[in-house]
């Protein structure tokens, strides 16, 4: 999507305020002794109150709200009737629509007692987010997102999931460009433009540069195991800076 009125731009800030807020909310609630079932029945609640649409379940018919993965599961994992343990690193990914717009967000966190690998690797990822946002402006190759986020991870001797990446979205939950990759590919020469809205993803971890699809064809597993982490927020691009969708404030 290409946004360029006034009135789409308060579309996407509106419902990008209200996923980022539902995450907040998720983050908040997650404890020991919680099952994914009930955190992700909160995040229905909350969308229902706020008149937004699950994104997954409308585009998808994912059997769930939110894609709820507990490490080693690094996307798009099933909610179901396992309970969150001290100690779990917890992915929560909230994409829903309102008035025909769509908006994006997730981010990985602890519940209960962190690990000190665990939060240096947060740490990382979401240095890589905030550095790949810097280069996202009119007129940058796709490709400089993505090396942002490489740097960040070898200077931290983190991996980056390559399976894994960015996209567009607006008027839908997956647009063009379709898919950004969250390491530097020399060969893509696609550029952003004006007004493009697109998410920034990036995907780190331990251990593992790829995933594989688990056999409840959803659920994504670190292909050598360890455990990953994901910061996302969806951006309007600029001749600046980008304009973030999914500020919870």
């Amino acid at each position: 999507m290409i946004a360029t009125t006034p009135e789409e731009i308060q579309k996407l800030r509106e419902i990008g305020r209200i996923v980022a807020r539902c995450l907040q909310m998720m983050k908040e609630a997650a404890k020991p002794g919680m099952s994914l079932l009930e955190l992700d029945a909160l995040a229905g609640e909350f969308l229902k109150a706020h008149g937004a649409r699950s994104a997954p379940q409308v585009t998808y018919d994912f059997p769930g709200v939110t894609c709820l993965s507990i490490a080693p599961v690094v996307a798009h994992g099933i909610p179901n009737e396992q309970i969150l343990k001290d100690g779990d690193l917890l992915n929560v990914d909230v994409s829903a629509e309102k008035d025909g717009f769509f908006g994006d967000t997730g981010g990985s966190f602890y519940v209960g007692t962190p690990d000190p690998e665990g939060e240096r690797l947060l740490k990382a990822t979401a240095e890589a987010l905030q550095e790949a946002m810097k280069a996202a402006k009119a007129g940058a190759k796709l490709n400089k997102i993505g090396q942002r986020i490489e740097s960040v991870a070898d200077r931290y001797r983190f991996t980056i999931i390559e399976n894994l990446g960015s996209h567009g979205v607006g008027k839908s939950l997956h647009e063009e460009p379709k898919f950004i990759a969250g390491f530097y590919d020399p060969d893509d020469k696609r550029v952003l433009k004006k007004g493009q809205v697109i998410t920034i993803e990036p995907f780190l971890a331990t251990k593992s540069c790829f995933v594989d699809e688990m056999p409840d064809g959803w659920s994504l597993i670190a292909d050598e195991g360890g455990i990953s982490a994901q910061f996302e927020h969806t951006l309007v691009i600029t001749d600046g800076a980008p304009l973030v969708m999914t500020d919870p404030n």
